[in-house]
């Protein structure tokens, strides 16, 4: 736990948490294939039980002790597990069916969490907790997404409005925005890995709950935008 924090800061990051755990449970849940549909629930549990185990490993100091270790712990056991999941869903023919059959629409609206992240961000930095480069004051625009994702979704998915090129483009951009954001965040945290932000480091996502953000929403968007292009290429390529 971050030291006089205000808990308010904490309370809503997991909500936040939370928001995006339910809104992928129903992105699930409203697939087009049936069988799909019914691996929302066990989806829901598996999700919640990383969450879980995320939750152990920072309360019990494991992230923000012996910073010093190569590859830094969050990575290896934070990060690299659900990367791996993701690689395994879109290298497999069941993981492919999975993805294949999520709603893009859903998965869209999915980015609006991205919203509040932000806004958290900005409190962090203004308690010391990440350095202003993390934040939309400095090299993080990821606040973008956020915005435009019910557009695009509405009057891009909903509506029919607007190009699938153009969707696909948008997905490209703010895959974009995401990375740029994770590269900062790794290199301004606490680790050998570290090139920047010393005066300030990125201390936050070694404490909880805030590891949730690279080891759980982080992963979900990333996987919400690797969906959306594989299907919008599919299409197009039909």
């Amino acid at each position: 736990m971050i030291e006089n924090l205000p808990t308010y800061i904490s309370l809503i990051f997991g909500l936040t948490t939370v928001a995006t755990l339910l809104l992928f449970y129903l992105a699930v849940k409203k697939s087009t294939s049936e069988t799909t549909s019914k691996k929302a629930t066990t989806v829901l549990f598996c999700l919640t039980i990383w969450l879980a185990i995320q939750a152990f490993l920072t309360l019990k100091n494991v992230y923000n002790s012996n910073t010093t270790s190569t590859p830094p712990k969050i990575l290896l056991l934070g990060l690299l597990p659900i990367i791996l999941t993701i690689i395994l869903l879109f290298a497999t023919s069941k993981g492919q069916q999975f993805i294949d059959t999520l709603p893009l629409t859903n998965i869209t609206y999915l980015n609006v969490v991205r919203i509040p992240v932000e806004v958290i961000l900005l409190w962090l930095y203004f308690n010391k907790a990440i350095p202003q480069l993390m934040t939309f004051e400095g090299r993080n625009f990821d606040i973008i997404a956020g915005i435009t994702a019910p557009f695009i979704a509405y009057f891009g998915l909903t509506k029919g409005k607007l190009s699938r090129k153009l969707i696909l483009v948008w997905n490209f951009i703010c895959l974009a925005l995401l990375l740029n954001i994770v590269i900062n965040a790794i290199f301004s945290a606490p680790s050998p890995l570290q090139i920047f932000a010393f005066d300030q480091p990125n201390i936050a996502i070694l404490n909880f709950p805030f590891s949730w953000l690279p080891t759980f929403i982080v992963p979900i968007v990333l996987f919400g935008h690797l969906t959306s292009i594989r299907q919008l290429t599919k299409i197009k390529s039909a």
